[in-house]
This record gives structure tokens, sequence and C-alpha cells, in this order.
């Protein structure tokens, strides 16, 4: 499955425990990445600079859902879901 243009849920719902360029803290869950273009690509995709989080997260129609916005919903009940400490 490909990803959606102009989506960049997964670019924005997830957290990211591990530094990386342009977010040397990681990056919170609700936080547009810094690397998240205003076309809703990945300026880093395909770069090894890219998290590992990023490039083990592969689209899928459960995760991507109708829309942009159910994307962004269902991943950030993911993130809910397996947030350290709940």
């Amino acid at each position: 499955m490909n990803c959606r243009p102009g989506c960049g849920a997964c670019c924005i719902a997830p957290s990211i425990n591990t530094p990386f360029i342009g977010m040397p803290q990681g990056k919170p869950g609700g936080v547009r990445c810094v690397h998240l273009m205003d076309d809703m690509r990945c300026a880093i995709f395909g770069h090894a600079e890219r998290p590992a989080a990023c490039g083990g997260l592969q689209p899928s129609a459960e995760m991507c859902c109708e829309s942009r916005e159910q994307a962004l919903l269902w991943l950030t009940r993911m993130e809910q879901l397996t947030h350290p400490g709940r």
C-alpha cells in the first residue's frame, strides 16, 4: 500500500523517543515533525537520517483508514494505548 497524498498523519500523531536530526529530544505525539513539508511529504524519506521508528511504520488500510482525519484519529489512539506509563 502507498501513502495517501497530502496526509502526513504518521508524521504528526506518533511519538519518536529517540533523537534525530532537527529534533534532538525526539518528537512528542501530536507534534508535527520538522521534516514534514508543506505538501505533507517527508523531506528525509529514504535517507539514513530518517528515524528507525518512521521506517518501521508502514501504511496499511487499518492505519490509513478512509481519510487523513480518520488516520490521525487512529494513530492518536494507538499512541495513547502504547504510550509508556499507561
